[in-house]
């Protein structure tokens, strides 16, 4: 992935990707103190250009992951949101190295097999789905499937 990185803005957020990276995938690789994996999305920023990196719940099947942008419920979307709107390219990093994947935003049926595989890893995405609804949002899914 080409561009400046810019780091998150949210210090916690920007330390685990460093670290993450800089330990293969052996340190800071769950979310904080909850012993739940995360993994390392690397994106191009559609604002700046610059390569953006974040740290998401590890929803992995059959070598694809969800990406949830759920912002805990907030009533608008996170910012990489509209990154992966803007370009659906991204790497992974899942472990020691980083692979190309490709996302692509999904609904229907689809989304609710996504959604349960999620909230199984993760239950307070469900929090945040009856937080996001009472502020009239539905926290949209991604899946990442390998790059071809």
């Amino acid at each position: 992935m080409s561009g400046n990185y810019i780091p998150s803005t949210w210090q916690w957020v920007a330390d685990q990707v460093a670290e993450y990276e800089a330990s293969g995938g052996t340190r800071a690789n769950t979310l904080r103190d909850t012993g739940i994996p995360v993994i390392i999305v690397t994106m191009k920023g559609v604002k700046t250009g610059a390569t953006r990196k974040i740290a998401l719940m590890r929803v992995e099947h059959e070598g694809c992951y969800s990406l949830i942008a759920s912002q805990g419920g907030a009533p608008t979307h996170p910012g990489w949101y509209y990154n992966l709107l803007a370009d659906q390219s991204v790497m992974i990093q899942d472990g020691p190295e980083p692979s190309a994947f490709t996302v692509r935003e999904i609904d229907g049926e689809e989304r609710a097999i996504w959604w349960e595989r999620s909230a199984a890893v993760f239950a307070p995405f469900l929090e945040y789905e009856t937080k996001a609804a009472e502020a009239g949002r539905v926290i949209p899914v991604f899946v990442a499937e390998p790059a071809n």
